[in-house]
């Protein structure tokens, strides 16, 4: 795979990040709620990935910011300017979609001059900047090529050519990389993430795939049900998620009964302060992520280890409870060799607050 090469000498291609905001933006379709009041800000230069579940409302904001749909209330600002009544081809916003979107009947340099073509642009300005643009991405070879002689992630590569061809001050990404295989995806992230930050464009990345979000990212916006749940950066999202619907959809949680004692919880027989808010009644559930969870081989413990999944230096235990609660744990796998399938050990947590929520129903 190509790599991204940095643009040609004296080279213009975006005219610098700008700012974005969301204010109280509310979007319905019929009985369902899209957006419900999203507030949320881009700062100027930076990566926000947009993340959540299927119908979250994060491809509605994105086809809200680039006018593709509209909103019933609330605002939207690109530097500090209602663009609600801007058509979406005046927005000065470049947009990748998951389709790649190609012209079928156009070589790669005409596809990404096209857009400059249809403003008026000179023949041979719109053919130096395609060329320049080819090669920022790393695909000068294939100027001449047509979709269907290039493969998926050059298609894509192509189409975050064309996005970028009319200097746009928003770049905006919708599940570009969904329909690619691993390894090709894997490359072209990394390639649009050092791209995205040579040219200091203003990205909003919606995806459903957590690890692209954390990898890619400055800040990471989680959505549910059309409400902002948190926007951290990826570092802070996981380590400290403001809510379980966080917690449980970034990384991976374990669910563990524990009891209130006094404004702290008591859970394996030990008591921990509680990062957050204590939920004012019910049964409770402490959420722990798995290289949280420390195992302690013993003839007699109370865990018993059902299953383990090798990972390369660490290897994936998951143990049972006696009530059928069921933990995961990451060990070093030097370490998880001592920890067979069958054997049993106890199970200790870190001397540091946690986080809880309601106990969760099982059938």
């Amino acid at each position: 795979m190509s790599t991204v090469t940095a643009p040609a000498s004296g080279a213009s291609v975006v005219t610098g990040g700008a700012t974005v905001e969301f204010r109280s933006l509310r979007r319905r379709f019929g009985a369902t709620t899209a957006l419900d009041g999203l507030d949320l800000t881009v700062r100027p230069g930076e990566l926000l990935a947009l993340l959540g579940p299927s119908g979250c409302g994060k491809t509605t904001a994105l086809r809200i910011l680039a006018g593709f749909e509209t909103h019933d209330s609330g605002e939207v600002l690109v530097d500090g300017e209602d663009i609600t009544r801007i058509p979406a081809h005046k927005r000065d916003a470049g947009m990748v979609f998951q389709s790649y979107s190609l012209f079928p009947h156009l070589t790669a340099l005409d596809n990404v001059a096209f857009g400059m073509r249809m403003r008026g642009t000179s023949k041979t300005e719109r053919r130096n900047r395609a060329q320049e643009l080819l090669e920022l991405v790393g695909l000068p070879q294939r100027a001449g090529h047509y979709p269907h002689q290039m493969s998926g992630g050059q298609q894509q590569r192509v189409a975050l050519a064309r996005a970028l061809a009319l200097k746009p001050r928003v770049l905006l990404l919708d599940e570009p990389l969904s329909a690619l295989d691993a390894k090709v995806r894997l490359s072209l992230r990394e390639e649009i993430r050092r791209l995205q930050q040579e040219l200091g464009i203003t990205t909003l990345f919606v995806t459903h795939d957590q690890e692209e979000a954390l990898s890619m990212a400055d800040r990471v916006a989680v959505l549910r049900a059309g409400r902002l749940e948190q926007c951290s950066t990826p570092s802070e999202l996981y380590a400290r998620p403001a809510t379980a619907f966080v917690a449980e959809f970034v990384g991976t949680m374990s669910r563990i009964p524990g009891e209130r004692s006094g404004d702290g919880v008591e859970v394996l027989g030990r008591r921990h302060e509680v990062d957050g808010e204590l939920p004012a009644d019910g049964a409770l559930d402490v959420l722990v992520r798995p290289e949280n969870v420390g195992l302690v081989p013993t003839a007699n413990g109370r865990a018993l280890v059902v299953s383990a999944s090798f990972l390369g230096s660490v290897t994936r235990l998951t143990v049972r409870l006696a009530d059928g609660t069921e933990i995961k744990s990451d060990l070093p796998t030097e370490a998880a060799a001592a920890l067979p399938v069958g054997s049993t050990a106890e199970v200790t947590l870190p001397e540091r607050p946690v986080l809880v929520d309601r106990r969760v129903a099982t059938a």
